[in-house]
């Protein structure tokens, strides 16, 4: 338990000490907020759907977490390349204390990157319609980020060079994220786009945080967190058998 509070609090401590990758980071958040929120924000309520920022904002925070979380991996090949990867895994510690400390710092870095941007959304006008749901919503939250930490840890633990995860990573992204229902509602889609959706993990995230923070969710609660426990369980057995490979 010791490793993994130390590998925990490394990448905390990390994220903390690097105000411009903070910074940097809330760039594209703030972007999305602010072009789609409020160029999107009349059509959207002229089709009689309502507030479109109340809508996007849970998205968007799904954004950061995603992006922050995948990007996570990109940690193991410097590692790697600067020798210390190769001093932990020498160590008399398992390999899976060692990828679980990794995955559970870069989780928390995501979500504490999630609640930075939902901090910023109330400037814009957004607003939580239930104090009492941002507990189940930060839970969620930190789900989806384990989720997506797992999933670039287990991209990385195959990579050797930096360029080509970045390649990789942004081939898987943006499909994920765009096909997520971040931006759109997940009702009377085209019955081809309803099963990618379906079959993407980032949109039972979206939908559930949705429907935590504003009472808007296609699926119910527990469905979202049973696939996303699920998903995790399989990535998480994925990550540590890839992790286990993996030569320094």
């Amino acid at each position: 338990m010791e490793v993994i509070y130390i590998l925990w609090l490394r990448q905390i401590k990390r994220y903390l000490r690097s105000k411009a990758r903070i910074i940097g980071s809330l760039g594209q958040p703030l972007l999305f907020m602010l072009a789609f929120g409020f160029g999107f924000g009349p059509i959207y309520q002229k089709a009689g759907e309502g507030n479109y920022i109340q809508f996007l904002i849970p998205g968007v925070i799904c954004m950061s977490i995603l992006f922050t979380a995948v990007f996570n991996g990109l940690e193991i090949i410097w590692d790697r390349q600067f020798g210390f990867l190769k001093e932990m895994l020498v160590a008399p510690v398992s390999r899976l204390r060692i990828m679980f400390g990794r995955c559970l710092g870069g989780a928390t870095v995501a979500v504490l990157q999630g609640l930075i941007v939902l901090a910023l959304s109330f400037m814009i006008g957004f607003r939580v319609t239930n104090a009492w749901m941002l507990l189940p919503a930060i839970v969620f939250m930190f789900l989806v980020a384990f989720l997506f930490t797992l999933f670039g840890t287990a991209i990385a633990s195959m990579m050797k060079d930096v360029q080509g995860f970045q390649l990789i990573v942004n081939f898987l992204i943006m499909p994920i994220f765009f096909l997520s229902g971040a931006f759109f509602p997940m009702d009377g889609l085209p019955k081809g786009i309803e099963i990618i959706v379906k079959g993407n993990p980032l949109a039972y995230g979206v939908d559930a945080l949705r429907g935590s923070l504003v009472g808007l969710n296609h699926f119910s609660l527990w469905h979202d967190f049973t696939v996303l426990g699920l998903v995790a369980l399989v990535l998480l057995i994925a990550a540590s058998y890839l992790f286990s490979k993996i030569e320094a």
